[in-house]
C-alpha cells in the first residue's frame, strides 16, 4: 500500500466538505445552473475517498489509506499482487454520455481501471508503472436511465492508488482529423479526448477554495457549466488559461461553458476593482478563488487579461454566432469599461501621446501586473503583452459593434486599434531589432530590451509587430531564446508558441513546436501536484485549436454563415482534413492537399455557406470546381494572397485549387 514517496497534497473538484463555503464580496456572476442540470444527476458518492469510500466495494488487499492522496487526505490502495479489486456501482438516474476520469499512480504494471455497463466492459486502461499521480479517461459512456454503471480497479505487479474520481458530459461536439500524416491525427484524438475529460458536470456539488494550502476547501457548491482552465489542485477556472482554452472548447462543444465563464469574468470587473476582472473563480461561477483574492484591492491582476477577455468574447461570437456576446447588457459593459474607463484609470506612470497605453503599477500581481511574465513583472508599468493585447481588444470591439451594428462604433476601433499599432512601430518599440526591441517599460519610464519570455512572445502573436524584416528578426530571436537555456520551464507559456508562429505563416517552426509539447505530456510537470505535463488542462485544448485554427487555417464568421480557409500545412505533410467542424448551428469539412487544392463540405441542411478559400502566394490560375475563375489577389499582415469566393449550397462540395 505504501508508495516510495510521498505525493503533494492536492484537491480537485469533488472533495468532501469541511466549512460552509465563503463567497467573496457581491455575488459575481449568475452561475445558474441549467434547469436541465437540476434534475437528478449521475455522480459518485465519494469520488475521493474522504468518507472511506461509501459505496464501493473492497476486496482482500484492497481499502482506504492516508499518506499518498492525490487530494484531500485519503486515497484508493489496492496492494501488489494479481487478483485484487475494488468496485463500485451507481444507477443512472437519465439518459447521458459521460466521460469518467480517476488520478492514479502504480508501481508495477498488470493494473487496470475498468468501466462496465451492465455485465459488457466499455473499456479497460492497462496502467503502466507511474508511481506519481497522472489522470486516465474513459469517454464515451453512454448511459440509459438504470443502467448499472460499474468503476473497478484491479491489481498488477506494484500497489495501485486511485484518487479523484471525475464524471464529465461527454463531448457535444466531434470533429475529426486526418491526414498523410499519422502523427498529427493521433495528436489530435488524444488532446480532443483529454481536453473534455476536464468539464465539469452542470449541477455536480463539489468544493470551493481548494488550494494547496486548502485542501479540503471552505465549504460546497453547485458547479455551473466550466471547464479546468489552471492547476488541478485548485477548485477554480484561471482567466489567463481559460482565454487561450475558449476556441479548443468551442472545438468540442463546449459553448456554454464559455459563455458562462466569460460572463463570470464580465461581472466581476467592477468600479470598486478599478474594472480588473478577477483572476480565478470557482467552478460555481460565483466565488472568488480565496487564494487569489483578498479584498478589492488586494487580488491577483494582470493587466493582459482584461483585455484578452474582450478579445475571445469576439472569437467566441465569431465562431458560434451567438449574439448573447453583443446583446448581454452584462458582457456589452464589460468590453465598454475594459476598452475604455479600465485604460483611463492604469495610464499614468508613462506619457504615449495621442494614444492610451494601459499600465500595471510594478508591484506584483496582487497590486496589478503588466505582464503575464510574472517572474518580470515587478517594476514594469507597461509589457509587450499587455499592449499588444489591448491592440487585439480593439479589433475585437470593432468585431462585436459590427454584430451589435454599431458601424459608427466599430469605425472608431478599427482607428484607434490602428493608430496604437501605428505608435507601437514608431516610437514604443523603440528602433532596436531584436533582441534590441523594447519589450517592456519600468514605472519610471525606462525602456526595458532582451528576453521577456510573454511580453516578448505577444506581440508577433497578437500582430501588433509590423510586417516585415524587423518582425522576422523578433521571430528569429524568440525561437533562438526559445531553444536555448532561458526558455520556457513551464509548459503553459510554451502552449503559446504554435499560435505565435501559424499567426506569422511560419509553418514548420509552428509545426515542430506542436510536436514538441505532445511529445513532452508525459514529462513531469514543474508544478510536482499537477501530474504529467498533458495532464495540464491548456496542452490539450490547444493542440485542438492549433489544429484547425493553426494547421487547418478555419476562421469563421458564423452570423454571416461564412468561412475563410488556408492551408498552413508544414513540409512533408501532403494533405489535412479536418471534418464535422463547428460553426454555429452547422459544420463544415475541409481538406488542404498541399497549399494548392482546398475542399470544403457544407455539412448544413439548411444554410449556405460563404467560402473565401486563401492561397498563399500569387498564382496565375484558380479554378472552382474545375472551372477557371478570375484571379484574384489579396495582402494580409504583410502576405500576399490568391483567393476566391464560391458559396456552397447546404450539403455540398466546392473545390478551389490554384495553379502556376
Amino acid at each position: 500500500m505504501k508508495p516510495s514517496r510521498l505525493m503533494l497534497l492536492t484537491a480537485v473538484a469533488l472533495l468532501a466538505p469541511m466549512a460552509p463555503a465563503l463567497s467573496a464580496t457581491a455575488a459575481p456572476g449568475s452561475g445558474e445552473v441549467p434547469a436541465s442540470a437540476s434534475r437528478a444527476q449521475l455522480e459518485i458518492p465519494d469520488p475521493g475517498f474522504e468518507d472511506g469510500g461509501t459505496g464501493w466495494t473492497f476486496g482482500a488487499g484492497t481499502g482506504v489509506g492516508t499518506g499518498n492522496s492525490h487530494g484531500g487526505d485519503r486515497f484508493l490502495y489496492l496492494d501488489a499482487g494479481v487478483g485484487k479489486s475494488a468496485e463500485l456501482t451507481v444507477v443512472a438516474p437519465r439518459d447521458g454520455r459521460y466521460d469518467l476520469s480517476a488520478w492514479v499512480g502504480s508501481a508495477g504494471t498488470g493494473g487496470t481501471y475498468a468501466v462496465r455497463r451492465g455485465g459488457e466492459t466499455v473499456e479497460t486502461i492497462a496502467l503502466p508503472e507511474r508511481r506519481s499521480y497522472a489522470r486516465y479517461t474513459i469517454s464515451g459512456v453512454e448511459l440509459k436511465a438504470g443502467d448499472r454503471l460499474r468503476i473497478a480497479f484491479g491489481s498488477g505487479s506494484g500497489w495501485v492508488n486511485a484518487d479523484d474520481l471525475m464524471i464529465s458530459p461527454a463531448a457535444a461536439a466531434d470533429p475529426k482529423v486526418t491526414s498523410s500524416d499519422p502523427e498529427v491525427a493521433e495528436m489530435f484524438g488524444w488532446a480532443k479526448k483529454k481536453a473534455n475529460s476536464w468539464a465539469q458536470l452542470p449541477g455536480t456539488t463539489g468544493p470551493v477554495n481548494v488550494d494547496e494550502n486548502q485542501t479540503g476547501g471552505t465549504g460546497t457548491a453547485p458547479y455551473a457549466p466550466t471547464y479546468w482552465a489552471g492547476y488541478a489542485n485548485r477548485s477554480a477556472y484561471y482567466s489567463r488559461d481559460m482565454t487561450h482554452q475558449l476556441a479548443g472548447a468551442h472545438l468540442l462543444g463546449l459553448d456554454t461553458a464559455n459563455e458562462t465563464m466569460l460572463r463570470s469574468y464580465a461581472q466581476s470587473a467592477t468600479a470598486a476593482h478599478k474594472y480588473f476582472p478577477v483572476w480565478s473563480l470557482n467552478f460555481d461561477a460565483k466565488t472568488y478563488l480565496s487564494i487569489d483574492y483578498k479584498s478589492p484591492d488586494n487580488f491577483v491582476r494582470e493587466v493582459p487579461a482584461t483585455f484578452e477577455l474582450v478579445e475571445k468574447a469576439a472569437q467566441a461570437y465569431r465562431w458560434t454566432g451567438d449574439r448573447g456576446y453583443v446583446d448581454d447588457p452584462a458582457l456589452w459593459d464589460f468590453y465598454r469599461h475594459a476598452t475604455e474607463d479600465f485604460i483611463d484609470l492604469h495610464n499614468s506612470a508613462k506619457p504615449n501621446g495621442e494614444v492610451k497605453v494601459a499600465e500595471g503599477t510594478g508591484k506584483g500581481i496582487f497590486e496589478g501586473a503588466a505582464s503575464y511574465n510574472e517572474q518580470d513583472g515587478d517594476g514594469l508599468a507597461e509589457a509587450g503583452d499587455g499592449i499588444a493585447a489591448q491592440y487585439q481588444a480593439y479589433l475585437a470591439m470593432a468585431t462585436l459593434a459590427h454584430g451589435k451594428g454599431d458601424t459608427t462604433l466599430a469605425r472608431t476601433y478599427t482607428k484607434r486599434a490602428a493608430d496604437l499599432k501605428a505608435y507601437f512601430n514608431t516610437t514604443w518599440s523603440g528602433a532596436g531589432s531584436g533582441a534590441d526591441m523594447v519589450r517592456a517599460y519600468t514605472t519610471s519610464g525606462t525602456p526595458v530590451t532582451g528576453w521577456g519570455k510573454e511580453n516578448s512572445v505577444f506581440m508577433p502573436m497578437k500582430q501588433i509587430i509590423a510586417p516585415g524584416p524587423r518582425r522576422d528578426a523578433y521571430l528569429d530571436y524568440i525561437q533562438a531564446q526559445e531553444l536555448g537555456p532561458d526558455g520556457s520551464t513551464n509548459i503553459e507559456s510554451t502552449t503559446y508558441l504554435p499560435d505565435m508562429f501559424f499567426k506569422n505563416n511560419r509553418n514548420d517552426t509552428a509545426w515542430a513546436w506542436m510536436k514538441k509539447i505532445y511529445g513532452q505530456r508525459e514529462l513531469q510537470h514543474v508544478n510536482a501536484s499537477q501530474g504529467p505535463n498533458g495532464d495540464y488542462p491548456e496542452v490539450s485544448f490547444t493542440l485542438v485549436s492549433q489544429t484547425v485554427e493553426g494547421l487547418m487555417g478555419i476562421a469563421p464568421d458564423a452570423a454571416a454563415h461564412k468561412v475563410t480557409t488556408q492551408s498552413r500545412l508544414p513540409s512533408g505533410m501532403k494533405w489535412l482534413q479536418a471534418a464535422d467542424v463547428p460553426i454555429g448551428a452547422d459544420t463544415v469539412t475541409v481538406r488542404h492537399d498541399a497549399a494548392t487544392r482546398t475542399s470544403l463540405t457544407n455539412n448544413s441542411r439548411v444554410h449556405t455557406v460563404n467560402w473565401e478559400a486563401r492561397f498563399p502566394g500569387a498564382h496565375q490560375m484558380i479554378t472552382v470546381d474545375g472551372v477557371p475563375q478570375r484571379v484574384h489577389t489579396k495582402t494580409v499582415d504583410g502576405a500576399t494572397y490568391t483567393y476566391a469566393t464560391p458559396t456552397v449550397r447546404a450539403g455540398a462540395t466546392a473545390v478551389v485549387r490554384v495553379t502556376g
